[in-house]
């Protein structure tokens, strides 16, 4: 790469009281590197939860050689980029005994601490820091969000299984051992916070007044571009393109957020009489789109996983979660059934509730595959933003029905800047989940003074380097 110019990656195009952060341009840098050293882009960190555990047979390939070319059903959506994952059978989820009764309370509780809460102390938050905390803890001082939060239900579930906090139940990301990190819901919330808008308490404005600022809608990004003329004379060629597709990208989710919110809005008024279109008066009212039983589930998850895929692609953040749902009460009404995910999980073997709990996990991994494949696509450095990723989906049970936690569900996602090496199915791999946490945070670079929970030790065998 000629050195022409060169940006710092924390530069920003501002306008309107806005910033916007850039992607990676092949012209622009993350750090000064070395003398005689190229520039790398910097590995970061997701984890995508999915409650209930699997159907097994659906999930887990039937060898290591038809993983790629005879993928079960439930990983049909990642086809197009299975050589860029990595599947592992033997991944023990953390003994529940003196819980045996909690088994909803500590699937996603101990899904990132790999460590059981406190049986002293079971109606308080204390089990410890989580893995992602762990990473935000050592690279979030080089962004502007350490971590990024995200959920598709509200963490407000009410049960209390074995005395413990209804905190457990919702919660996969803790701050410390007493401290829940909550996650943020709203896609319009989340889009503010990546880039910077400011509140209305901050501005003056009264609540509900909207500024220029407020919505990074098509007029703002139309501002901002022109504004950076003077980068974009400098830009090649290939990086004015890269440039035009990243803004594109961000008005997309603009658009989609908008759509969901006008939606809403109309719903609102047709549920209070009013009417707002030109409908037929035989035609059926909108539907009113929440987001833990929307009839568009998929739209949402998938906003957010575009949050997400910008949140990385700018440097905004390093590290991420996002909880697609959690144990209990959800349902998937767009798979043509109103049945609850929890209710159907317990199956015994019943072949149409099987079914139904085979296209929720189907369903899931999509959007998973959705988010893995769009990162494959974005290019960065001499790679894709994927390249440069770690994406973890998994579960905190095996088996919803009996729930077992010999073999949780895990799929690895993206080389982690060279670490890992993918396109390859382990079916028999000795270790746990603190294990496989402990060995993620050590392909991302970061030193740990203990193990992670429960773990004894690297999974040497998912890494690159054997």
């Amino acid at each position: 790469m000629s050195k022409s110019f060169f940006i710092d990656r924390r530069t920003c195009l501002k306008g309107i009281g806005a910033s916007l952060a850039l992607p990676l341009f092949n012209s622009m840098g993350w750090a000064a590197p070395g003398q005689g050293k190229s520039f790398k882009p910097p590995v970061r960190l997701g984890f995508m939860y999915m409650p209930h555990g699997v159907i097994m047979d659906q999930f887990w390939p039937k060898t290591p050689e038809s993983f790629l070319t005879a993928p079960p059903p439930a990983l049909e959506s990642l086809r197009p980029v299975l050589d860029q994952c990595l599947l592992m059978k033997g991944i023990s989820g953390v003994p529940i005994a003196p819980f045996n009764g909690a088994p909803h309370a500590l699937e996603l509780s101990t899904w990132l601490t790999a460590k059981l809460p406190d049986a002293n102390r079971r109606n308080q938050i204390n089990i410890a820091i989580s893995a992602d905390q762990i990473a935000a803890n050592y690279v979030g001082h080089l962004t502007s969000l350490p971590s990024l939060e995200l959920a598709t239900m509200p963490q407000t579930h009410k049960e209390n299984q074995e005395g413990l906090n209804e905190g457990y139940y919702s919660h996969c990301s803790f701050r410390s051992a007493t401290q829940a990190v909550p996650a943020e819901i709203n896609p319009r919330s989340v889009l503010n916070r990546l880039f910077g808008q400011s509140s209305p308490a901050s501005t003056g404005r009264k609540p509900g007044e909207i500024s220029p600022a407020q919505a990074l809608d098509r007029k703002m990004l139309d501002l901002v571009l022109g504004g950076a003329k003077d980068l974009r004379r400098k830009l090649p060629q290939d990086d004015k393109h890269k440039l035009d597709e990243y803004l594109d990208s961000v008005r997309s989710v603009e658009r989609r957020i908008a759509a969901i919110e006008h939606r809403q809005k109309e719903a609102a008024l047709e549920k209070a009489g009013v009417s707002v279109s030109k409908r037929n008066a035989s035609d059926s009212p909108p539907i009113e789109v929440k987001i833990p039983e929307g009839d568009k589930r998929s739209e949402y998850m998938q906003v957010m996983c575009d949050l997400n895929v910008l949140a990385f692609q700018t440097d905004t953040t390093r590290v991420s979660t996002y909880i697609g749902s959690t144990p209990n009460g959800v349902s998937y009404p767009e798979l043509g059934f109103k049945d609850e995910h929890h209710s159907q999980t317990h199956h015994n073997n019943k072949p149409e509730q099987l079914n139904k709990v085979a296209a929720i996990t189907a369903f899931n991994i999509a959007q998973f595959a959705y988010m893995v494949k769009k990162m494959a696509s974005l290019r960065e450095g001499d790679g894709t933003l994927l390249d440069n990723c770690i994406m973890m989906w998994g579960s905190g049970l095996e088996d919803g029905n009996k729930h077992t936690r010999e073999n949780l569900p895990f799929i690895i996602a993206g080389k982690g800047g060279g670490s890992i090496r993918t396109g390859r199915f382990l079916d028999h791999t000795k270790g746990n989940q603190g294990d496989l946490l402990t060995t993620l945070l050590a392909c991302v670079g970061i030193p740990l003074d203990r193990p992670i929970g429960i773990a004894t030790k690297q999974i040497k065998e998912m890494t690159a380097h054997l």
